[in-house]
């Protein structure tokens, strides 16, 4: 079997065969690799706050002034997200007043069905204290021009 050098160890089941330089090279990549994955596992590690007694009084101030950097980052981008959504959310706002202007504006254009009056549910209670006399009156407080309109309106009470 020949050997083809193609940048790659198997290539459509032809094996290539790497000289013994080739192979130390490859080898001393790896153990670099190795090497720089567990310190920055440590440097994680140390970040999360854990085995940190094996580091010096410098190494942790500076751990500390490192963290310190990086959390003032974070507060800054997260006040610059929270500005961003006060102003879009201030936008919408803006928008949703000026739909409700021109809703308004709408409005006595819209043929008037009938109106009710509106009553609280504090005030119109289902309690002893209230009579079926002063629910009337409160259903048809205001001007009788407001609630002559020609439509009925009635009231049951439950007892």
């Amino acid at each position: 079997m020949a050997a083809v050098s193609l940048g790659s160890p198997m290539v459509a089941n032809t094996v290539v065969r790497s000289s013994p330089l080739t192979m130390g090279v490859e080898h001393n990549k790896y153990n670099s690799l190795n090497e720089q994955l567990a310190e920055a596992s440590l440097r994680l590690r140390h970040m999360r706050g854990e085995e940190l007694e094996g580091l010096t009084v410098g190494e942790l101030q500076q751990m500390e002034k490192n963290l310190e950097t990086g959390l003032q980052r974070v507060l800054c981008t997260k006040d610059q997200q929270f500005m961003q959504q006060i102003s879009e959310l201030q936008q919408k706002g803006t928008l949703v007043a000026e739909e409700n202007l021109r809703l308004r504006s709408q409005m006595p254009q819209v043929p008037k069905a009938g109106k009710m009056t509106v009553v609280e549910t504090e005030n119109v209670a289902t309690e002893d204290v209230h009579s079926s006399e002063s629910v009337m009156t409160a259903l048809h407080s205001g001007s009788s021009h407001d609630n002559d309109d020609g439509s009925d309106i009635s009231l049951k009470l439950a007892a």
